[in-house]
């Protein structure tokens, strides 16, 4: 394995502290994506540029100074102009001077070129806080890298070589500019929807019939409830109150005057969660399946709710409603960038709002750990401090552009404190938490703080307590490369330990959700992309291997071997257990035998749904073989893809070039394979069969299928609000397909069917303009806007959005100063600036070319 622990030998000291940092500060590093367009398929070139802008001179020969930088695309070790570029763990890289470097003097820049891959199409590819270091200085952060204005140190993405990818074949999916989108907002809003928006509430109710009557909430008005429905109406005199209006509220009572009764009635022919909301002019009647139900009745009831002159105003009609899948979940990873308590609050408020019912906490990584532990203080105090220490006692090792500093972007953990306020939160609201710790794949930041923990008590004199819980075997030689460029990140499978450590974390887990008040019920053991290689050398693996009658002949046979141990750990607490889909299989096509699982449920994770790489049908093999199954497929549910196929647009695009609010709109989860529209590279499917060459299995056992669920992975995104715009109002799409089937996704007529679906989604999308963004802004959330489209017509330059009625905005001065569009804009201006608003909050900004002038 690479050693992380001693920088290259230096001959000479380099810099003073003062000399460092005022390097660092008055220099710049460049990154260039020179092409995509390769001969070799699937690679690209790129430039790294220093301009020496400072006043001291980068010494030559062999020096004691080091740049690092991050690239989430691993380079391999070259040499150039006496600099030597070299991989060193995960997305951090270095470059080293040797005897032959001539030294940078004031005033000049070098020019380093390097080829990787896949691609780099994106500014959000690159990430910020490169850094230079010498022997006993305090690292120093290049100041034009310092920032989240990603073109202050990535040079212009803008030609067809740049960000057009090569994978063998012509990338068919066509950079937006102004005009495309134009058109495509034209198309996506052909038909209007005369449905009254203000009755149109997301996710739409099964069924719902109003008068043209309205009713005017006061102060007269009482809530009154049953005993058991406590929570949810101090819920709805909370939300009532934040709109101005101070109900009292009582158990059920015969008092006269206008009441908002909440009530359960099982026996209601609804399944669980089901709901009527009833508004006449003396009574509203909120009456659920069960409480969740009755909590959903009171969300409607104030989605319905407008805030006039006259006060609360409600529509007089009823409604009768049920969700269409069980499991509606939201996937959270704050591992890869800690974003703090507040954010997750909001998001179990929006999510509450919008009828999700499950939170996936993806609470561990290779680049964090995030969740305090009692008894194992090195999880946080080491596993979720990002910091320059190649040594790794003191910090993990910086990634995902934290730079050298603690203080930089991503750290971070919840208390236990914490963890259970947001579990009380979340309870509340009829939200299951579900909390993941990633193994034995993707779990860097556990087996460097157990190093660390195990360093500190051998120094200690205590060895049996220091190997208590090590997840890695010293003498293990395996040699592998994750799919994130780790060489040391699956714990090892083979040490009682690692089965110590499971346990005391479920342990702990245990004991926080009791403080709670709520019972931890699901269990997720991550288990995905564990990388190949990984335990080759393990002498502890070998020992497994030659012992007689444990059924475990080989390598092969360790991962189903790991998820038998942790299910049999999980079943003896009383917990189910979940995993990625990949976790539980053995290759492409076969499942790990689910009975060897004493788990009641086993609950798979579905999200590698790339078309043509022929893994789409797993969903439905592991379904049909026991597990039960929830659809997050990474070409329409990941939100951690842009919103647009453009560089500007923050995001991964392993799975699709672009996942826009209407694709997340338009996914149909009662028919997996009528999602396949194209291939990643932008290619029609006609035929996903011959696309593949197989036969794709049909769904056996569709009572298997729990429901769907939103994935946001936090690579790129380092801030709250990043996190929020990548979220909103993708999420409310999710919520409307999740609780929702409309009748386009059962009309065999394509035509019909798109003329229903956009009927819906206009619809859909003015009541976010109208509404939701409305309340989003109220909760503090930030949220995406699209920007505008725009093409050019004799009268001036015509401008259309995604979402109807968008307020947008130019300017004719690079952004001074901003006016109300109004179609058509005549200007004699050449350059024109557009934007969308909606208050504080703005899209990208678009700029055209005024060709009519």
């Amino acid at each position: 394995m690479l050693a992380l622990c001693c920088q290259p030998a230096m001959a000479k000291t380099s810099f003073t502290q003062q000399q460092l940092a005022g390097f660092a500060n008055d220099s710049s590093l460049i990154f260039s994506v020179l092409s995509n367009q390769l001969t070799e398929p699937s690679r690209f070139n790129a430039a790294i540029t220093l301009h020496n802008g400072s006043a001291y001179t980068l010494p030559g020969g062999k020096s004691d100074w080091q740049i690092y930088f991050h690239s989430i695309r691993r380079i391999d070790t070259t040499q150039q102009q006496g600099l030597v570029l070299q991989h060193v763990q995960g997305d951090l890289h270095r470059l080293s001077p040797e005897h032959d470097f001539a030294g940078l003097a004031p005033g000049q820049q070098l020019q380093l070129t390097y080829s990787s891959a896949p691609w780099v199409v994106s500014y959000s590819d690159f990430m910020p806080r490169a850094f230079i270091t010498a022997t006993g200085l305090t690292p120093a952060v290049f100041a034009n890298t310092d920032t989240e204005q990603l073109n202050r140190f990535v040079a212009p993405i803008n030609t067809a070589q740049q960000q057009l990818r090569n994978s063998g074949t012509a990338d068919l999916v066509p950079i937006t500019n102004a005009a495309s989108r134009f058109v495509n907002n034209a198309e996506l809003n052909a038909h209007s929807n005369d449905t009254e928006i203000a009755q149109r509430i997301i996710p739409t109710p099964l069924q719902a019939k109003f008068s043209k009557r309205r009713l005017t909430l006061s102060s007269n008005w009482q809530i009154s409830y049953s005993g058991r429905l406590t929570s949810e109406a101090a819920y709805l005199q909370q939300q009532l109150q934040l709109s101005g209006l101070s109900l009292q509220s009582a158990v059920s009572s015969n008092v006269s005057a206008p009441q908002i009764r909440l009530s359960v009635d099982a026996t209601m022919p609804l399944t669980a969660e089901g709901y009527q909301l009833d508004i006449a002019d003396k009574q509203i009647k909120l009456i659920g399946k069960d409480n969740a139900g009755a909590f959903y009745a009171v969300q409607s009831l104030l989605a319905l709710a407008q805030q006039t002159d006259l006060g609360i105003q409600l529509p007089q009609g009823k409604i009768t409603d049920q969700p269409r899948a069980s499991w509606r979940g939201m996937h959270y990873d704050m591992a890869r960038n800690f974003h703090g308590k507040d954010v997750t609050l909001r998001l179990i408020d929006n999510m509450a709002r919008y009828k999700l019912n499950k939170l996936h906490l993806h609470l561990t990584e290779d680049e964090g750990w995030r969740l305090e532990i009692p008894g194992l203080p090195e999880l946080t105090a080491i596993g979720a401090n990002r910091c320059f220490d190649l040594t790794e006692q003191q910090c993990l090792l910086t990634q995902l552009g934290t730079g050298p500093h603690s203080s930089g972007s991503g750290n971070g953990y919840y208390s236990t404190a914490d963890f259970i306020e947001i579990l009380q939160y979340a309870a509340a609201r009829h939200i299951e938490v579900i909390p993941e710790i990633d193994l034995p794949g993707h779990a860097r930041a556990a087996i460097v703080a157990m190093k660390a923990r195990y360093n500190r008590l051998q120094a200690l004199g205590q060895p049996q307590a220091a190997a208590q819980y090590l997840l890695s075997d010293p003498a293990d030689t395996s040699r592998y490369l994750s799919v994130q460029n780790y060489n040391d990140s699956s714990a090892n499978v083979c040490l009682e330990s690692t089965y110590a450590f499971v346990e005391k974390v479920v342990y702990e887990l245990q004991q926080m959700y009791r403080s709670a008040g709520v019972k931890l019920q699901i269990f997720h053991m991550g288990g995905d992309e564990v990388a190949q290689g990984s335990w080759l050398g393990s002498p502890a693996c070998q020992q497994l291997f030659a012992a007689p009658d444990n059924g475990i002949a080989g390598v092969a046979d360790l991962k189903p071997w790991f998820v038998s141990r942790v299910a049999e750990i999980t079943h003896r607490r009383g917990l189910d257990l979940a995993g990625w889909e990949d976790g539980l299989m053995y290759d492409q096509q076969h499942t790990f035998n689910r009975t060897q699982f004493a788990n009641n449920k086993v609950i798979a994770h579905a999200w590698d749904n790339i078309w043509e790489w022929g893994v789409a049908d797993r969903a439905y093999r592991l379904a049909n073989n026991g597990y039960q199954v929830v659809l997050s497929p990474g070409t329409h549910l990941y939100f951690d893809h842009p919103h647009e196929a453009h560089p500007l647009e923050r995001g991964y695009y392993w799975a699709t070039r672009f996942s826009s609010i209407d694709k997340v709109f338009g996914f149909m989860p009662d028919n997996l394979y009528a999602n396949a529209d194209t291939t990643r590279n932008g290619a029609a499917i006609n035929d996903l069969e011959a696309l593949v060459g197989r036969e794709m299995p049909s769904l056996q056992q569709p009572q298997n299928i729990l429901g769907i669920q939103g994935q946001l992975w936090s690579e790129t995104i380092r801030t709250a609000e990043q996190l929020e715009q990548m979220l909103y109002p993708r999420m409310l799409a999710l919520a409307e397909r999740a609780w929702h089937k409309a009748a386009w996704e059962q009309n065999n007529n394509p035509q019909q069917a798109l003329r229903q679906r956009q009927q819906d989604w206009y619809s859909f999308a003015s009541r976010l303009n109208k509404t939701e963004f409305a309340r989003l802004t109220a909760n503090g959330s930030s949220f995406y806007l699209p920007p505008p489209g725009s093409i050019h017509t004799a009268a001036g330059i015509s401008v259309n959005n995604a979402i109807p009625g968008l307020y947008t905005e130019f300017s004719t001065d690079n952004g001074v100063s901003w006016q109300p569009y109004k179609a058509p804009l005549a200007t004699e201006e050449k350059v024109v600036w557009l934007r969308s608003r909606y208050q504080a909050v703005q899209s990208r900004i678009v700029e055209v070319t005024n060709s009519g002038h």
